[in-house]
């Protein structure tokens, strides 16, 4: 049974505690994963691991632990340092395995129900499971499910596999997993805990990172390697796109359940979703958006004085940039890294200050400069515009934009809180109308196959890309079941314009 010993109350249904006004006018992923096995830390470990992913996701945070009788849940709305350092806390949650998950929706509103991991009670004992992704398929299973007597307890798609693993016939746990998720699309990464056993699962296309690590004989599961980094422990390898790895006590065991398939990663992790000093896939992130910005310093170079990011997450693109190009890189924008959640109802007055309030342009080194202004994306423009703004006000005599990934012009289905596709820039203008639009002096893009050139490809192949780059092309590896026959997708639009 599971014990439910601390959560938030006054569950809410809206997207405020996930959203602030001054977010930078990104994509989002929806969240991050962690689990240990064989540590009587398990569950500190765990907190921490979280703490290290928060970037995936700031709405909630849970963590569920088995010692050795119950399995103790803590689950609760905001974010990780906020709520789980606290030595009462963690106390309270003992064993030696654990899996925690941090959240930002895409399927499901911002309530407590909804935050992972999710716990059931099945036949031979519980599972908990925390899943980062998206099902395409979700709509149509839960309403199956629904019609068969299947009770809800959250709106979340991720409660559609804990239902089939506790339908299917299959005797063993590994079994009864490996035949729900034959019967899902879409992406995820998976990791269930159950009495015995710590479960990894990536979906047959791999869209979405999982890695391998090992702490004095503990093994863990985590979405980025800088969660290993955090607590000291030794990177042993990625999962594998399509495999299923079980963690005992005695050792681990591999399994491939899934058709053999090409991987199809999504790039965008490498282009803003994973933390800079992780390795995905084998590959340094940092190195990677480097490389994009060199590859955009090659594509469209200008003749201007400084190089200049938009931080936090333009800075490697642009220190890419500026090395190419030989064009001195300087900090022209300095970032508030303390306006966190303090505006959850601004006045229209506060609203008005826009990015402001997070972006303050460095005067003294602006002024009659011609400039670059590196960015890892455009999504609905908004902040490009007041970005642009600030620099011409700080007396720039020029401002250019770089952006280090192709336009954005397609929604994702995969995991990512995306808006509408016609709320999306790139999707109504071209790159002429993008730049008049945000008040630029010039404005280009990384071309699509200098994205691929930037992760060590030669180029893209168009046939059959190597990643999942549907948010840049309109190319969807998996089917999506419930978007095609115009469902409604249950996606909270976090990209809601702001004046």
């Amino acid at each position: 049974m599971v014990q439910i010993i601390g959560t938030d109350s006054g569950e809410r249904e809206d997207d405020s505690l996930g959203t602030n006004p001054f977010d930078d006018d990104k994509m989002h992923e929806e969240c991050g994963i962690f689990g240990i096995l064989g540590t009587t830390d398990a569950a500190a470990f765990t907190a921490l691991g979280l703490h290290a992913l928060q970037h995936r996701g700031q709405e909630a945070a849970g963590i569920v632990a088995f010692d050795g009788k119950h399995f103790n849940s803590d689950r609760r709305l905001g974010l990780v340092g906020d709520k789980f350092t606290r030595p009462d806390v963690i106390e309270r949650l003992q064993g030696e395995s654990a899996i925690g998950h941090v959240r930002y929706s895409t399927a499901g509103g911002t309530v407590v129900r909804n935050t992972q991991p999710l716990f059931a009670d099945l036949t031979g004992g519980g599972i908990a499971l925390a899943h980062n992704g998206n099902l395409t398929n979700a709509n149509q299973l839960r309403r199956k499910l629904v019609e068969e007597g299947a009770i809800f307890q959250s709106t979340s798609d991720s409660e559609n596999i804990v239902h089939l693993v506790a339908r299917s016939r299959e005797p063993r746990i590994v079994g009864r997993i490996a035949d729900a998720l034959r019967q899902v699309e879409g992406a995820y990464s998976l990791i269930c805990l159950t009495n015995k056993k710590l479960i990894g699962i990536r979906d047959p296309l791999g869209v979405r990172p999982l890695v391998l690590g090992k702490l004095d004989g503990a093994y863990m599961l985590a979405s980025e390697s800088c969660a290993l980094d955090i607590i000291g422990a030794e990177f042993v390898r990625d999962i594998r796109a399509g495999e299923m790895i079980v963690i005992t006590p005695g050792g681990i065991e591999s399994f491939e359940p899934f058709p053999k398939t090409q991987q199809r990663f999504c790039i965008f992790e490498y282009v803003y979703f994973s933390r800079p000093d992780s390795v995905v896939e084998t590959r340094s992130v940092y190195q990677v958006r480097k490389q994009i910005g060199a590859e955009l310093a090659k594509e469209a170079p200008i003749d201007v004085d400084l190089v200049v990011p938009v931080p936090d997450s333009g800075v490697p693109g642009a220190i890419g940039y500026a090395e190419q190009s030989g064009v001195p890189f300087q900090l022209g924008i300095i970032r508030n890294h303390y306006v966190g959640r303090t505006f959850i109802e601004p006045s229209e007055q506060i609203r008005h200050l826009g990015v402001k309030l997070k972006h303050n342009a460095n005067r003294a080194l602006l002024k009659g400069k011609r400039v670059v202004l590196v960015d890892d994306s455009i999504v609905r423009g908004t902040t490009s515009v007041k970005i642009v703004d600030m620099i011409r006000e700080a007396g720039a005599s020029e401002v250019h934009m770089r952006i280090a990934s192709p336009p954005t012009t397609d929604s994702c289905f995969y995991g990512v809180n995306t808006p509408q596709k016609e709320k999306l820039l790139a999707a109504r203008m071209d790159v002429a109308a993008m730049c008049k639009h945000i008040g630029a002096n010039s404005l280009a893009f990384v071309s699509i196959d200098g994205l691929y050139r930037a992760v060590g490809e030669a180029q893209r192949n168009g046939d059959c890309p190597q990643y999942c780059d549907a948010c840049f092309t309109g190319t969807y590896p998996i089917p999506r079941v419930d978007f095609e026959g115009g469902e409604d997708d249950g996606q909270l639009s976090l990209l809601t314009e702001v004046s």
